[in-house]
């Protein structure tokens, strides 16, 4: 007897813009509002603490007759947590919660909760599940609903884009390359980023984000073999064009893949000169 697969629960949770327009972040962050049955709510990332932000989570929250009892952030960078002090001031009862990075957590406002791998979460009256997924950041999370098959994933994916990676500011390729295939591995039905549109083919758009980092990797690899030997050289060989305020990210990302190659021990580096 054939027995079909359950279909996935219906989960629509709220997207509400975090209006933060930028070079780097696109249209700005998205969030989400989850709002249970009982009354209360849940708010994944936290935006920047513009006012329409906060205006349309209390319009919301009014709406389903709800609070806001908690707030998930998937990783300290401002677009997603700078917001926090402002949503503690609007909803004094909410708590807030991350993965700990305690050079980045400091705050006089806000009590910062700890979020671990493997920790199950009530959103509303949804179950989340904490993945460590860090990469773009030490301490990026990301939320799995299993019942549902859908990933809120931070920064892992933008459709249409690439993520930076951070080098001097605690990024590691390596460790992102990993996140993404721990996110695949999970063989979701949906991704809800925090920038950009959701992504309904998960695995295709997975496997090509990690095939584009493998691309850029052979790029680097052959910009040292031609004899390009520091971080601004490999940039403007491979970002030809590239809008100047964006440089700055870019020699981020070279320097990411020239670390990992370092610790891989195909690249290494003396007095600001690389070779592979």
């Amino acid at each position: 007897m054939l027995v079909s697969k359950q279909d996935p629960i219906v989960f629509n949770p709220i997207l509400l813009p975090a209006h933060n327009p930028g070079p780097m972040t696109g249209r700005g962050n998205n969030t989400y509002l989850l709002v249970g049955s009982t009354g209360g709510a849940t708010l994944i990332d936290a935006g920047i603490g513009e006012s329409r932000h906060l205006a349309a989570i209390r319009q919301h929250l009014s709406d389903h007759r709800a609070a806001l009892d908690q707030v998930l952030v998937t990783h300290a960078h401002p677009d997603h947590a700078s917001g926090a002090p402002a949503l503690a001031s609007a909803h004094a009862t909410a708590r807030f919660h991350k993965y700990p990075w305690p050079e980045a957590d400091e705050s006089d406002v806000v009590e910062w909760r700890a979020l671990n791998d493997g920790d199950r979460v009530l959103a509303g009256t949804e179950s989340l599940i904490v993945l460590h997924t860090p990469g773009h950041a030490p301490d990026h999370v990301a939320f799995w609903h299993e019942a549902s098959g859908t990933v809120f994933t931070g920064d892992l994916i933008v459709l249409g884009s690439s993520v930076m990676i951070h080098s001097s500011g605690g990024g590691d390729l390596g460790q992102y390359l990993a996140s993404l295939e721990r996110i695949r591995s999970l063989q979701p039905r949906q991704l809800l980023p925090a920038h950009g549109p959701a992504v309904t083919s998960p695995e295709a758009a997975l496997t090509a984000y990690v095939n584009h980092r493998l691309a850029r990797e052979r790029q680097v690899i052959d910009a040292l073999a031609a004899g390009r030997d520091t971080v601004e050289s490999i940039a403007e060989s491979i970002y030809d064009g590239l809008d100047p305020a964006l440089m700055p990210a870019a020699r981020e990302t070279i320097r990411a893949h020239l670390d990992k190659l370092k610790k891989e021990q195909r690249a290494f580096e003396e007095d600001a000169r690389w070779k592979a």
